[in-house]
């Protein structure tokens, strides 16, 4: 292409200058432009394939958020029900008794699903999740530290620790066994009416059963720590039903009826 500009300058070929400088200019505009569109386009799969995938890691998350508005709603009752007997407000047998003690130790702590929003954030390209409501529903989920909170507050509660120390760990063992938590599969939300709180029966002996619930019974610290669990479960049940409702729990619900849609 040089050598033919060259020769056309020799003979003073304007014409056929200008025509090869018209193809040279073209041919550039061309190639940029065909360059910028590919990169348009793996740039558009990219965002796409994100999006998807960041939006199937809240579904999950959608449905962790109501297993803990479920499952302490659950540990609350049983909470509830335990300092009722033991203040003689509501009468429960020993073994009803020690089921719901047991059970308001409990807590949930659910697996993240934050791989998609992690990588994203790490590599400096959210941009690409272009649905502004998507991505700060995302940064919301994935941020604030509530549910961290919650799984900390049943972890550290005090009268896990103390119930945990004052029942002997072979009847714990059988109330694990026979009351506790039930499996309930990601996006199962039936099941989580019933993760926690379901008839059930130790098949503990009535002596073991009697001892266990006067443990209980007789040590008045037992009703001042449950009414502390009490206040700190309601207090996260509230902060997740009603505080983080208009920008975390409705969008999450939005998002899951968009996906049954």
């Amino acid at each position: 292409m040089l050598r033919h500009v060259i020769a056309h300058l020799r003979r003073q070929d304007w014409t056929a200058v200008c025509i090869e400088l018209v193809v040279v200019v073209v041919g550039v505009f061309i190639g940029v432009q065909a360059s910028n569109w590919n990169e348009q386009r793996e740039t558009d799969r990219k965002a796409a394939v994100f999006t998807e995938r960041l939006k199937n890691d809240l579904h999950t998350e959608a449905w962790n958020y109501e297993m803990q508005v479920g499952y302490n709603e659950q540990v609350l009752r049983n909470a509830q029900r335990a300092v009722d007997a033991l203040t003689g407000r509501t009468p429960l047998s020993d073994e009803a008794l020690l089921i719901a003690a047991f059970r308001a130790t409990q807590f949930n702590g659910n697996s993240r699903r934050r791989a998609t929003y992690d990588e994203l954030v790490s590599t400096g390209e959210i941009g690409l999740i272009r649905d502004s409501a998507l991505r700060t529903l995302a940064m919301d989920v994935y941020t604030l530290p509530q549910i961290v909170q919650i799984e900390q507050h049943g972890q550290e509660s005090e009268y896990r620790r103390a119930f945990r120390m004052a029942i002997p760990y072979r009847i714990q063992r059988v109330l694990r066994d026979k009351c506790g938590d039930r499996v309930v599969l990601i996006g199962d939300y039936r099941g989580i009416a019933t993760a926690l709180d379901y008839p059930c029966t130790t098949g503990l002996a009535e002596d073991a059963i009697a001892s266990s619930a006067a443990v209980l019974r007789r040590d008045a610290n037992f009703v001042k720590l449950l009414q502390l669990r009490i206040t700190d479960i309601a207090t996260d049940v509230d902060n997740l039903t009603t505080y983080f409702a208009p920008y975390m729990r409705g969008p999450l619900q939005r998002l899951i009826k968009e996906k049954q849609q």
